[in-house]
């Protein structure tokens, strides 16, 4: 099978993104790879297998390497004498701003380019956790309780300590802090404001239990990955869940009563449908006094949550395979041809 993994990115996830295209390179090796690299100035480049280190991109040195341009439904490697066109479906693997946010999405549907990822509305009710909330209300999906904070305008927090701070549209835990009391409040803030002047607050619940589902759509139906209960701590840093991007080995399935995995598939469901067509996605639940709570939405989950699934390879072919055709509008000018003909022109 053909796939190009497109990774990179203007975010403070960039970095993140090059640890998952190396390590999906190695969980697909049995495809044929093209690599598409965005850089934060916004240009791409072909990155040749034997190239895809890390070392390539700490060191600038992918800058020497072949640009490329996008048309109708490629992207484009032009030299003098020839042009090479890559029409393969694209994989979007660029986490946080640019991929997650829509604009990838964008610029993909604007030149009709097949990809496996979130589209435009599945990706702005995703990444931003403030729209994440209302969409949750929308569908009848149950999430903590919450508040949102600007930093051009002072508010009270009413929730209990202790509370987790987390900037509004980023992830990876990136300006994360929990404050136990109220001495420790405007660090936190200010911390997460270095990254957006907008910030979620929700009750810190310690030793809550969590679980992680992945899935896609195939066939018409849901496909669900395992159930994982993560082995960790109460909260996991920007270095921990850096390693956990890279992660290849398949994991245990979490040791719960049917009916809880028939729930979380059920809130998983409600999540997806209507929604994130094309995409995989993983879900993040804690689960209080036996409900089920949403977390976070991932449109695009570290390394494709691989570690999730037995047939990884089965999973891309599959979702690829299911991928709608790209729909162009046909115009015939037929009004405008009318004007004209009224007018006698």
């Amino acid at each position: 099978m053909n796939l190009t993994i497109l990774f990179g990115g203007a975010s403070f996830e960039h970095e993140i993104s090059i640890v998952s295209a190396i390590t999906l390179m190695q969980k697909l090796s049995n495809f044929n790879l093209n690599f598409i690299f965005c850089d934060t100035d916004h240009q791409f480049y072909i990155i040749d297998k034997k190239d895809m280190k890390a070392k390539t991109f700490s060191s600038g040195a992918y800058k020497k390497m072949p640009t490329l341009s996008l048309s109708q439904g490629a992207f484009n490697q032009k030299t003098m004498f020839s042009k090479t066109q890559y029409r393969y479906v694209v994989l979007n693997l660029i986490h946080g701003a640019d991929g997650e946010d829509g604009t990838i999405a964008a610029l993909l549907d604007f030149y009709s380019i097949k990809y496996i990822g979130p589209r435009v509305s599945a990706s702005v009710f995703s990444y931003d956790k403030r729209y994440t909330k209302w969409f949750c209300a929308a569908k009848n999906i149950k999430c903590l309780e919450y508040e949102i904070l600007n930093s051009n305008e002072h508010k009270n927090i009413s929730i209990k300590y202790p509370i987790i701070i987390k900037p509004a549209r980023l992830g990876s835990s990136i300006g994360v802090s929990i404050v136990k009391d109220e001495s420790e409040l405007d660090y936190a803030l200010d911390t997460a404001y270095e990254f957006d002047n907008s910030v979620i607050v929700e009750p810190f619940i310690e030793n809550v239990k969590e679980y992680n589902l992945a899935g896609y759509m195939a066939d018409g139906e849901i496909k669900f990955s395992i159930i994982e209960e993560p082995q960790k701590e109460n909260f996991l840093d920007f270095e921990k869940k850096y390693m956990d991007f890279s992660r290849s080995e398949s994991v245990l399935k979490a040791n719960i009563s049917t009916e809880l995995e028939q729930k979380l598939k059920n809130s998983f469901t409600k999540v997806y449908k209507n929604m994130f067509e094309g995409a995989l996605i993983r879900c993040d639940f804690f689960v209080v006094n036996d409900e089920v709570l949403l977390n976070e939405i991932n449109p695009i989950p570290g390394s494709m949550a691989n570690y999730l699934f037995e047939d990884f390879l089965g999973v891309i072919k599959s979702l690829s395979s299911s991928l709608s055709e790209p729909k162009r509008i046909k115009v015939n000018y037929e009004y405008i041809h009318s004007i004209n003909s009224a007018k006698g022109k």
